[in-house]
């Protein structure tokens, strides 16, 4: 199927950098089917920009003073649901690009890429896809497994969950749908359902992504 994405796409870009945010605005400009409805210098204006110009795409620096990129994210969730989110970042630590995509951004991008690559991440994220370092993800909870892989232990906790949903959630990580979690746990497809509300609840969670992603995030497992 080919990806659809607006005829124009509208870009925002919050940076503390006049400079760089004058530069980056002329290179998307002249790029035919993009084009920049504003601009942010802070993570206080961002969030003004986002709500009040609802962009398709908004290009988020990672390291603004005061509050940062990730701050911005984790600090007010609705503004990767008003917008995709793709972070800017002069060099890409494993730890934050998880921490991004957990909080919500869509793509994670080095201020050194090459134009082409900022555009093609672009059209990928609002293509509905996701984007890291310098390629697009289709898998993003196995990119997620790969990028947290090396950043080292962290206490686990079991959020309540019980170890019939823990096993669950270990199932739902590996992109089992809830015909093979009842198969693999000789359950019927009602009770996986049930399950599955459970821990969405007592989680905050509001779907499949999101949980796996969840789960990633806070070292989730199966009892042993």
């Amino acid at each position: 199927m080919t990806p659809h994405f607006p005829p124009l796409v509208r870009i925002g870009i919050a940076d503390d950098h006049p400079i760089f945010r004058d530069g980056l605005r002329r290179l998307l400009d002249i790029e035919p089917g993009l084009t920049v409805v504003g601009e942010a210098a802070n993570a206080e204006q961002a969030s003004t920009l986002a709500f009040t110009h609802t962009p398709d795409v908004l290009l988020l620096d990672l390291a603004m003073p005061r509050v940062s990129g990730l701050e911005a994210l984790r600090t007010t969730p609705e503004l990767s649901r008003v917008t995709r989110v793709i972070v800017l970042t002069a060099a890409i630590e494993k730890a934050d690009m998880v921490k991004a995509l957990m909080l919500g951004a869509r793509g994670v991008v080095l201020k050194e890429s090459a134009t082409a690559v900022l555009i093609e991440a672009i059209r990928t994220v609002v293509s509905g896809g996701y984007w890291v370092g310098r390629e697009a993800v289709s898998d993003i909870v196995a990119a997620l497994q790969d990028l947290q892989a090396g950043i080292g232990p962290r206490p686990t906790r079991d959020f309540g969950l019980t170890d019939r949903e823990l096993e669950i959630v270990a199932l739902i990580v590996h992109a089992a749908g809830n015909k093979e979690i009842a198969e693999r746990l000789s359950i019927s497809g009602k009770t996986v359902k049930n399950h599955l509300t459970n821990i969405f609840d007592k989680l905050g969670v509001s779907g499949r992504l999101e949980l796996a992603m969840f789960a990633i995030n806070n070292h989730l497992h199966p009892p042993k």
